[in-house]
């Protein structure tokens, strides 16, 4: 049985940045992707354990957060990957900021698919580079790739920001559109940089880790983390896998650069944790999620809500296309903080193509999640 904890006061940027945020603290918020749920109880233990040695000093990373992360891919993504392919990071969006300086110059073109995680357009721009939009194709309630689009731009980009699973739209890409993906980068000489951050926290569907495929392994640099699946982001620990040699020292020299190199000794045992003993827990948790995912869908269809869910393959932010609610973006946004007082994402955040969207993270209690659709419901009813 998953609960919902209570966050406020514990410096939590979902609870207690909220009302910077939205301007008012007295709604609901299910915005900013992390959990309200505890961590596993091993994460917790092993937390405990190193925080009960009284010296917090300069951490190196052991041999065995190197063979957790091994153990890891190979168990539940069937990928042999090599110690030295990983490269211990500080966070996949400071990563990609590294990612960007080693491998492009100022004015390149890199790819991105919007409507996307706020950081890939952000980081592209923060380093001048030129945004090369392959707006994803929302069609018949879903999203696929404009694959002529894409080979366009391909010809003049240097980097590709692959989001897989897709956050916020809940794709997982097939084997197919993957490899057509591949095919198109490497014709063009494009590197793939793939956030697959989310790739844990999938249902129905299979992901496939880009550097997988023999193809482009030397083409690649993958970021993933714990902090998603184990609710763990503010240990600051994530990881690049890259295959090829000169990739990654040059990856690290740019890392090396920025003087983020120290490891925390929390965040370090707190994944040898979660990817050695978590996995009975990601299993409960991941029936948890979809089960919410699915009272969500159920309530809005019963109630008559005119607001549509895009198919969650993945992750726990669902995507709600609520453009049958009639109003401008401003007058949606508007509705939910300030007459259902809720506090999701709004959709522009993730570029043009969210208008008339809305993000809405399910990772809590039944409980909460009642508590919100009622508040959608009744003002809803006011506004009819």
């Amino acid at each position: 049985m998953f609960e919902a904890v209570n966050r406020q006061g514990t410096h939590t940027v979902k609870w207690d940045e909220s009302r910077k945020k939205f301007g008012t603290d007295d709604l609901l918020p299910l915005w900013v992707a992390d959990m309200d749920l505890a961590s596993p109880e091993c994460v917790q233990e092993a937390i405990k354990k190193r925080a009960f040695h009284p010296l917090y000093g300069y951490t190196v990373y052991p041999e065995g957060y190197y063979e957790s992360i091994q153990n890891w891919m190979q168990n539940r993504f069937s990928w042999k990957i090599e110690k030295e392919w990983i490269v211990p990071c500080y966070g996949v969006v400071p990563s990609l900021n590294f990612i960007i300086s080693a491998f492009s110059q100022e004015g390149d073109g890199i790819i991105v698919q919007t409507p996307i995680y706020p950081p890939f357009v952000s980081s592209v721009k923060h380093k001048n580079r030129r945004v090369l939009d392959n707006t994803l194709v929302y069609e018949n309630g879903s999203y696929h790739i404009d694959f002529e689009d894409f080979a366009y731009k391909a010809k003049e980009a240097k980097l590709f920001l692959l989001c897989s699973p897709h956050n916020p739209t809940g794709r997982v890409w097939n084997r197919e559109e993957l490899e057509k993906i591949i095919e198109i980068c490497i014709e063009n000489d494009v590197l793939i940089i793939s956030d697959e951050i989310h790739a844990d926290v999938v249902y129905e569907k299979v992901h496939h880790i880009i550097g997988s495929f023999d193809k482009i392994m030397d083409h690649c640099v993958i970021l993933n983390a714990p902090s998603k699946t184990f609710n763990i982001a503010g240990l600051n620990t994530s990881y690049a896998i890259i295959p090829d040699k000169s990739l990654r020292q040059a990856y690290i020299l740019e890392q090396n650069r920025s003087g983020i190199t120290n490891g925390n000794p929390f965040g370090i045992d707190a994944l040898i944790s979660a990817y050695t003993e978590g996995a009975p827990w990601l299993e409960r948790l991941k029936e948890h999620l979809l089960s919410n995912i699915t009272y969500v869908k159920a309530f809005l269809q019963e109630h008559n809500i005119p607001i549509s869910v895009v198919p969650t393959e993945a992750t726990f932010l669902m995507w709600l296309d609520c453009k049958e609610m009639g109003m401008s973006h401003d007058t949606l946004v508007d509705f939910f903080v300030y007459k259902a007082k809720l506090g999701l994402n709004d959709g522009m955040s993730f570029g043009d193509a969210g208008e008339g969207f809305m993000r809405l993270n399910v990772g809590t209690s039944k409980e909460v999640l009642k508590e919100a659709m009622e508040r959608l419901l009744n003002a809803y009813k006011e506004v009819c």
